[in-house]
């Protein structure tokens, strides 16, 4: 089925539905405490590196989402810019995942070199964000 992408507002209308989506937010857990989609769930696809140093693929993601999640489960992933969701969905259809979404933009939206916001995320759009 491949992974879909989606927007933030495609996203909180899946998320609104009641068919069953969920929302998992793949950011480290220190930035999910500093604001999330309401409702999310966090599994880090990136870990910080041995010692704190530097950050590395967490070679327990596909694992945990296989502890919490089926196969075909409806998934939205989100990050922080859209960049990490894509990779953890990447992981997550080889894994055999056949309802994932990919929120395009994640929390705050994509940026280019300089900083500046070119597709605003889940935030940007003036949707709610808890933990903040």
């Amino acid at each position: 089925m491949g992974v879909k992408r989606i927007d933030a507002e495609r996203a909180a209308e899946l998320l609104n539905n009641n068919q069953g989506y969920v929302f998992l937010d793949v950011r480290m857990e220190h930035e999910y405490q500093q604001g999330h989609v309401p409702a999310a769930q966090n599994i880090p696809v990136m870990i910080k590196g041995p010692g704190g140093v530097g950050i590395q693929m967490n070679p327990e993601f596909v694992q945990k989402v296989g502890s919490n999640f089926s196969n075909d489960s409806r998934i939205i992933l989100g990050c922080q810019k859209g960049g990490r969701s894509n990779k953890a969905a990447e992981l997550l259809s080889e894994a055999g995942y056949t309802n994932l979404h990919d929120m395009r933009g994640g929390l705050v939206g994509e940026t280019d070199p300089l900083g500046n916001v070119t597709f605003p995320g889940w935030a940007a759009r003036g949707l709610p964000v808890e933990g903040r």
